[in-house]
């Protein structure tokens, strides 16, 4: 009887000693996948609205892009007391009630990034040259937007910035409330998701390299890292206790299914290992079950956010063509 008290001892005890470093090895996977670099990490540092380019893609021509007049703004979130940052780049700069009535896309980035990156400023000035306002913002925690806590939430926090944007467009801007549209870049895909299911005055999305659900998102991530899957659920879990951060909240795939039919557009890559592209299939369903048809463009070959520098012009033509169709049937 002495010896099994001993036996059960030591088993709990090895139980224990597992159990501690397996959640501070889930604490540790957390703090690396949620923490944002300040100021996307230098990256882009250059870049403005009237000059960029992106370094990874030299061969590209970035200056039919570029946009001639933009205006800094900023405007509170849902949450008043943080404040978001953003690029304003109206119309038609010399006729602001045109540019007001002019249908209008907020563009949103991913984690660790910023206004400046290119796979935000690219698309926004394809839309520009088409005739659109466009507005990119910095969600809290990045680039010039107030710092919470320096984490990404997945998407649960800085969907109330995206909304905060659409807000502020229709009460300081006067752009009509049923020509606002959203992209997502990204993590910033996932972001754009829970934000037009949650404000239902968005018209249309439009979501390039995004995931369907940040448990398979993290799940891959450990994949390519060569760490076990079983980390995530405990990393995820850890998050509220860690930051007050409830990552597992909210679901891009399960928001879509809440969009009444609203105009959704899916592209992904093939060979993006960062978002696998089996996220693509399971956001393009759910949208579908959300009353959306939805036929997403995959592309083969094609790394994570990567179609709008490989085919500038098909990107160009299919992301303007989405707008006009989703937006452009408003007053006006």
């Amino acid at each position: 009887m002495r010896l099994l008290r001993r036996l059960l001892t030591g088993l709990a005890a090895l139980v224990g000693a597992g159990a501690a470093v397996y959640f501070g090895a889930c604490v540790l996977l957390y703090d690396e996948v949620a923490s944002v670099p300040a100021d996307c990490g230098g990256r882009y540092a250059d870049n403005l609205p009237t000059r960029f380019g992106h370094a990874g893609w030299p061969e590209t021509d970035f200056s039919p892009y570029q946009m001639p007049a933009y205006e800094d703004v900023s405007f509170p979130s849902l949450d008043p007391e943080l404040t978001i940052a953003g690029w304003y780049v109206p119309a038609d700069p010399a006729d602001p009630d045109a540019s007001a009535q002019a249908p209008t896309v907020v563009l949103v980035h991913g984690r660790g990034a910023c206004k400046r990156d290119p796979a935000v400023l690219l698309p926004a000035g394809m839309l520009h040259r088409a005739g659109f306002s466009v507005l990119l913002i910095d969600l809290r925690d990045h680039g010039s937007s107030s710092v919470e806590d320096g984490r990404y939430a997945g998407g649960s926090d800085e969907h109330r910035d995206v909304v905060a944007a659409y807000r502020w467009l229709v009460a300081e801007r006067g752009t009509p409330a049923d020509r606002i549209g959203l992209v997502g870049t990204s993590l910033g895909a996932g972001t754009a998701a829970l934000a037009v299911a949650a404000e239902p005055g968005f018209a249309a999305v439009w979501l390039d390299s995004g995931f369907a659900d940040v448990l398979r998102a993290v799940e891959d991530d450990l994949d390519n890292r060569g760490l076990p899957r079983l980390l995530a659920p405990g990393g995820l879990m850890l998050a509220p206790l860690v930051a007050g951060d409830n990552l597992m909240s909210s679901s891009p795939e399960k928001a879509l299914e809440r969009l009444d039919g609203r105009p959704v557009f899916i592209t992904h890559g093939t060979a993006d290992t960062t978002i696998r592209v089996y996220h693509a299939d399971l956001l393009a369903a759910a949208a579908a079950r959300g009353g959306s048809t939805v036929v997403p463009w995959i592309i083969p070959d094609a790394g994570h956010v990567d179609a709008m520098f490989i085919l500038p012009a098909e990107y160009e033509l299919r992301l303007v063509g989405f707008f006009r169709g989703s937006l452009e049937a408003g007053p006006g």
